[in-house]
């Protein structure tokens, strides 16, 4: 196909879904164009996913036993000290996402995201949408009505924390201004069918100590805030009065007042110190981990530390990331001697704590663009749908992975052609 055809294809076939961002930052995003695997390649994403989320769901709780001073050592911000050991339905996180990398014989995480993670328009709606109409089998089918009752149970089981009795006021939240995350907030409130309003993050209202109240002045019971990370809530100030309105937030959650999702709990394995906990306790054999679950850190895990010194006396090539860090931003790759060989132009979180991580080449691939066959790394992100592998797919771009890669639909051959 030509360039100008696939343009024209492409955007014929985007064009149907006014909601959904094919373009970002005003370039190509979704790739016009099914990625085929084999389905047992499907289950073996699937099946590291869950071992893997396991392995971070058993952490969790150990995490919830440390005292202040490793907590802050671990890079969580002060601010939230408090609210770190709060928790208030069964699963750690609701929506996460883990991030792995295909290698010859396995695959890598190179993190988790269970606070906030994006990717799921694409992954739940879209990649069905590409599949139909390249004829290939969905390997995501089914998991949108999965995530729909997986976002309904968890608001009811978040308000029954609240002992209330009524029916609740559950509000969706996002940046207006954001065209992804307010679609994606909107796609989940449709997909959970209850009774619901959007109202965007700077009509929210809060009484301190009291209630978070929606645009008409009624107390919200349940605020879904699935674009909204924790670390930037707890530095969220009232233009007008300079009060911190964001720890009063989390302090309404701290009393039972209000119930968040993902919960806070997902934010205490948002950081990518969690990893290093893991890495520690594999190397000396904790048996706090079974015999098996050792076997899975050794097999899918990257050696992971709080300082570079274990790669420079070992002579291995690494990566420096920030513990609460997005998109790549503020992502250093270093050579074995500990000279900077790569990194991200953005430094937005440098002021966080550092953890270092061995070094792993993402596989590359050529594919389709509108400008023309393109090179590009190769990252999957699978997500945790109540903790168990749901929806997966693949994005495309640099080494570090940043907000301008593509979004590469996945699909399976039917084994009956």
């Amino acid at each position: 196909m030509s360039e100008q055809a696939n343009q024209t294809s492409r955007d014929d076939f985007y064009a149907k879904y006014p909601t959904f961002w094919s373009y970002l930052y005003g370039q190509e995003y979704a790739l016009f164009t099914c990625h085929e695997i084999e389905q047992a390649e499907a289950a073996h994403i699937r099946t590291v996913t869950n071992r893997v989320g396991r392995i971070f769901s058993k952490t969790a709780r150990l995490l919830r036993e440390l005292d202040e001073d490793t907590l802050l050592d671990l890079g969580y911000p002060k601010e939230t000290i408090p609210f770190l050991k709060i928790k208030s339905i069964e699963a750690e996180s609701v929506i996460s996402r883990v991030d792995l990398v295909k290698t010859n014989h396995t695959y890598k995480v190179l993190e988790i995201n269970s606070d906030t993670p994006t990717f799921i328009k694409e992954l739940f709606l879209m990649n069905g949408e590409v599949c139909k109409e390249f004829q290939r089998l969905n390997p995501n089918d089914n998991e949108e009505e999965r995530l729909g009752r997986a976002v309904k149970n968890a608001i009811f089981e978040s308000y029954q924390a609240l002992e209330k009795k009524e029916f609740p006021n559950i509000v969706f939240t996002s940046h207006e201004e954001n065209f992804e995350d307010k679609q994606t907030v909107l796609y989940l409130k449709d997909l959970c069918k209850l009774p619901s309003q959007y109202v965007p993050l700077d009509k929210l209202q809060i009484i301190e100590g009291e209630a978070l109240l929606d645009a008409e002045g009624r107390r919200i019971d349940v605020l879904y805030r699935q674009t909204f990370p924790i670390e930037s809530l707890i530095l969220d100030k009232d233009g007008a009065t300079g009060a911190n309105v964001g720890l009063q937030l989390l302090e309404l959650v701290r009393q039972s007042k209000l119930s968040i999702i993902n919960p806070l709990s997902a934010f205490l394995l948002q950081s990518k110190a969690v990893q290093a906990i893991i890495w520690g306790l594999h190397e000396q054999n904790s048996d706090y981990f079974t015999p098996q679950e050792h076997q899975w850190i050794g097999e899918y895990f990257l050696a992971t530390y709080l300082e570079p010194a274990p790669f420079l006396a070992a002579g291995k090539k690494y990566v420096e990331k920030p513990t609460f860090g997005r998109e790549g931003d503020s992502v250093k790759i270093y050579a074995p001697s500990g000279e900077k060989v790569e990194e991200d132009p953005n430094n937005s979180y440098v002021d966080y704590v550092q953890v270092y991580q061995e070094y792993i080449d993402l596989p590359k691939i050529m594919f389709p663009t509108t400008n023309g066959e393109k090179e590009g790394h190769m990252m999957i992100g699978c997500f945790l749908i109540n903790e168990q592998a749901s929806a997966f797919g693949y994005r495309l771009g640099k080494q570090i992975i940043d907000n301008l890669s593509y979004f590469m639909p996945v699909g399976c051959k039917d084994t009956k052609e």
